[in-house]
């Protein structure tokens, strides 16, 4: 949506209300959001070692934030399907 849009846009922000405003439409949407975004963050940097990618450019940046997205996403994939109780880990296929 460009900025120029934005007069004209009829959406709703969401934000938590400040001290001393009455809760605010949508409120009860902020909690569970914040803790998954968090919980995907911790997931990237923790197992996926976003931190220490080694890559040179930017470019080199995304491919490797890639490859490893869509290794995390083929092994959850494959421990749904096989039916492992945990199925966002990578133990079994770190060596």
């Amino acid at each position: 949506m460009p900025s120029d849009d934005l007069p004209t846009w009829q959406g709703a922000q969401l934000r938590p209300a400040r001290k001393g405003e009455p809760e605010r439409a949508g409120a009860q949407l902020f909690k569970p959001l914040r803790q998954t975004i968090e919980s995907i963050n911790q997931t990237l940097k923790g197992q996926l070692a976003l931190e220490r990618h080694r890559a040179r450019t930017p470019a080199g940046v995304v491919i490797r934030v890639l490859i490893r997205i869509l290794a995390l996403t083929t092994a959850i994939w494959h421990n749904d399907k096989t039916g492992q109780p945990i199925k966002r880990s990578l133990i079994a296929y770190d060596h």
